[in-house]
């Protein structure tokens, strides 16, 4: 049967098919893999199912919570589904890519390598971290692989001696086996690490190169597991070698549990290496989202701790969280320090493609591996995540920093990467510290003397502010697997209103050292259960949080369980252990500098849109829901929750701006302005009035407001392509925007999709003349209405949850 165009195709049955899978249907000769999402918000029903099985569609999946179906349909049966009205799309089930690529341009690295101005200011050499020192502290390195070949790239591969339990019984000065091709014969964790440092994609054409393909890799490693011993033999081995590797940078992605402490010996070792000027970098944990679940050994004030992010800007749920408001003051070698629990920084850590180890061959994530990475290259690449692979990304960015300015201290270099990160919307420091990496800031600032840190969240001083406050309490339980339920549990009370809970134990196993395979798990009066659920493979990581929001007022129980095998364990068992923790209680206290919103429609929107750092108050301690928002105002809340990056020229672009707002302004009207542009090629996500003027005082209208939302999640091209009729959803039906004319011609994109996203919304009316059966329906937009401040938080908070 052949398709009809999409002319002749009825324009409703139309809209309900993706372009890809419209284009599919042209060229199919047989059943097709389609994406059918039903109306509703949980499993398809019995008659959504009827549905298929009455067209004949009888093989495929359908998920266990959503709408949703994955099937193989005919064109005919494809057609047939676009016709049911309990049909809401069908999508083409296409491949998705997930490439190394991806994070150095989204992070601005691609961006460095390609700057001709850079190169040009760089003494006309590219910034590739050349002949920077990095030590991969590891599980050690596969130097047999090309792109990070011994000898070549890589100027040096430590194996560890480091086993005490294979020393003869006396006190000797340790000894490393030096110039060893393959130190990796384990888990090829360091070698996916250091190829994500500066691996030179020889193996793929360079399309999976490293952050800092010039860097000199050194490898340290103990080619096993992974103890305190074999770690500072890295840091070790990095000082007494520094000035013959020129090592500058190590980067360790592993940590414990537990609190900081800077007598810590890896602390220490980490502070001997910063005062030689070496920055060190740590994984923040791979815990999260739980808060409280920081590395311990990145809390240290002298390193750099990376927390995990996805390549959409947002925070990956197992990146390890700091406290709120936690930390303090401590000396240490006459020096007083100030330190804080939380990272440093996001980088991307969600599949990671980056070198494999060769020999032997690792058989990481094989599966998933077969449907990222082209087969050609899929003996030399893999795919894996975690804040392990977000550490080696920033110390990448470190190389390309020293490789612009040699003499940048580590303490510059953290205080760089924190003032030229990007704002994450719905996260604050103790989460994802500054924000996001932005590694062309970072070399921007340091090659032509731009000042950014002026508009990162983390360093401000908000008119208006939530009031929140936790109240922790010690708690324990003599778990033992053999006895009653009621003998490992403790009871606590939540009153009504609390806000949320935390709650963290400790299985530190025998002697405090090998950990205790336990999970921790929060059951609420109506038994619902809210677990840890940490992974077996993982008991270095002895910390098991549970986070609830919103909790139910009354008596909840703290259990601990032993955990249940899984294939890799089928026999794990929990073993009896005194498990200490404590429980925190969070409260919302009010709001700061919102006095004049009580009662206003807006006002819930208001308070959530300054909960998660979307719009600030006035200084007056007012917000102002119904005056005007004003352009540098919108450009102020879109750097501050659009996640917009920093960017700024070597002369101000406009003339009318005051320096205060300049690096607002110059971020949204930048090219590439929008986080989810990755390539950075997309227009700002405000437009100029005209050449030189930015008209900071002018007001904003709906449909410019539907331009800057929708061009801040990276969606110009879906914008530019709309044709046609501007409509609105109304139950079952589209309604035309009787008032379209109004809205300029290249704006019409972006209302239509701020109409579908829900964050705009259109004014329905409805008329019945004497003799009409049924009632008209009409819908309006009022494009040239001018938004209000108390506007703009309701669409900032619909934008919030579009974004999320």
């Amino acid at each position: 049967m052949n398709l009809p165009s999409s002319h002749a195709m009825d324009n409703k049955l139309f809209q309900k098919v993706d372009s890809k899978l419209s284009q599919a249907m042209e060229a199919a000769t047989g059943p097709l893999q389609v994406i059918v999402t039903f109306k509703g918000d949980s499993a398809p029903t019995s008659e959504q199912l009827g549905l298929l099985d009455s067209l004949g569609i009888t093989q495929g999946l359908t998920m266990q919570s959503l709408p949703i179906a994955g099937v193989l349909a005919s064109t005919q049966q494809i057609e047939s589904l676009a016709a049911s009205d309990q049909v809401r799309s069908l999508y083409l089930n296409s491949k998705l890519e997930y490439f190394n690529a991806d994070a150095t341009e989204v992070t601005g690295v691609d961006k460095v390598r390609t700057d001709q101005d850079m190169t040009k200011t760089n003494g006309g050499m590219p910034v590739n971290g050349d002949g920077v020192g990095v030590l991969v502290n590891d599980s050690g390195i596969d130097g047999t692989h090309k792109d990070i070949e011994y000898g070549e790239h890589l100027v040096q591969n430590v194996l560890g001696t480091t086993n005490l339990n294979a020393l003869e019984p006396t006190l000797l000065p340790v000894t490393y086996t030096e110039n060893v091709p393959n130190t990796d014969s384990n888990s090829g964790h360091g070698t996916h690490v250091a190829g994500t440092v500066g691996g030179t994609g020889e193996m793929s054409g360079g399309k999976y190169e490293g952050v800092a393909p010039g860097a000199d890799l050194i490898g340290y490693g103990s080619g096993g597991a992974l103890l305190v011993l074999d770690s500072l033999g890295g840091f070790d081995y990095a000082i007494t070698h520094q000035n013959e590797y020129n090592i500058r940078i190590i980067t360790n992605s592993w940590g414990s549990s537990g609190d900081f402490d800077p007598n810590d010996p890896v602390n220490v070792a980490s502070k001997i290496a910063h005062d030689r000027r070496i920055t060190v970098l740590f994984a923040a944990g791979n815990e999260g989202p739980g808060e409280n679940t920081h590395n311990p050994y990145a809390k240290a004030p002298w390193v750099i701790s990376v927390a995990a992010g996805t390549i959409d800007g947002q925070l990956a749920d197992f990146s390890s969280r700091g406290t709120k408001d936690v930390g303090g003051t401590f000396e240490t070698d006459g020096e007083t320090w100030t330190w804080k629990d939380s990272p440093t920084v996001t980088a991307p850590g969600v599949d990671i493609i980056s070198t494999r180890v060769i020999a032997p061959v690792s058989s990481l994530a094989i599966d998933q591996d077969a449907e990222m990475i082209e087969t050609a290259y899929l003996p030399y690449y893999t795919t894996m995540s975690g804040t392990s692979m977000a550490t080696p990304h920033v110390a990448g960015i470190a190389a390309l920093m020293l490789d612009a300015d040699p003499t940048l201290s580590p303490d510059e270099i953290k205080q760089i990467l924190q003032e030229t990160a990007t704002n994450m919307p719905g996260y604050e420091e103790w989460e994802a510290g500054a924000g996001y990496v932005n590694a062309y800031a970072a070399i921007d600032q340091i090659l032509n003397g731009n000042e950014y840190g002026k508009t990162v969240n983390s360093f401000q001083d908000f008119n208006s502010n939530v009031e929140t406050s936790a109240v922790r309490k010690d708690f324990k339980v003599d778990y033992n697997p053999v006895t009653l339920v009621s003998d490992n549990q403790h009871e606590f009370q939540v009153e009504d209103g609390t806000a949320g809970i935390v709650a963290k134990v400790n299985g530190k196993g025998l002697l405090e050292e090998t950990g205790n395979p336990i999970n921790l798990v929060l059951i609420a009066p109506d038994g619902t259960e809210y677990s840890s659920g940490i992974s077996l493979l993982f008991t270095l990581y002895t910390d098991r949080t549970v986070t609830v929001n919103s909790p139910m007022a009354g008596t909840w129980k703290a259990e601990v369980r032993g955990l249940k095998g899984d294939e890799a364990n089928p026999l794990a068992v929990a073993l009896p252990e005194e498990v200490k923790g404590t429980i925190s209680l969070v409260s919302t206290g009010g709001f700061t500098g919102l006095s004049d919103i009580a009662g206003h429609p807006a006002e819930n929107a208001i308070k959530m849109s300054v909960k998660e750092r979307l719009v600030d108050g006035n200084k007056n301690g007012e917000y102002k829901p119904d005056a005007y928002l004003t352009r540098e105002e919108l450009a102020q809340y879109l750097v501050m929750g659009a996640e917009i990056r920093q960017s700024l020229e070597k002369s101000p672009v406009f003339s009318d701006i005051k320096d205060s707002i300049r690096p607002y302004v110059e971020a949204v009207t930048a090219k590439g302005a929008a986080f989810r542009d990755k390539k950075q090629i997309q227009n700002g996500v405000m437009l100029a009035k005209e050449q030189g003027k930015f008209a900071p005082k002018d007001s904003v209208s709906r449909a410019e407001l539907a331009y800057s939302l929708v061009q801040s999640l990276g969606l110009q091209d879906m914008a530019s392509e709309h044709t046609g009729d501007v409509t609105v959803q109304y139950k079952d039906e589209r309604i035309v925007i009787e008032d379209q004319d109004q809205i300029p011609a290249n704006l019409k994109g972006y209302v239509q999709l701020a109409l579908d996203l829900n964050i705009l919304n259109a004014e329905f009316s409805v008329t019945q003349g004497t003799y009409d059966l049924e009632p008209t329906v009409h819908a309006i937009f009022n494009p040239q209405q001018k938004v209000k401040r108390g506007d703009y938080a309701v669409a900032a908070s619909r934008f919030y949850n579009a974004f999320q």
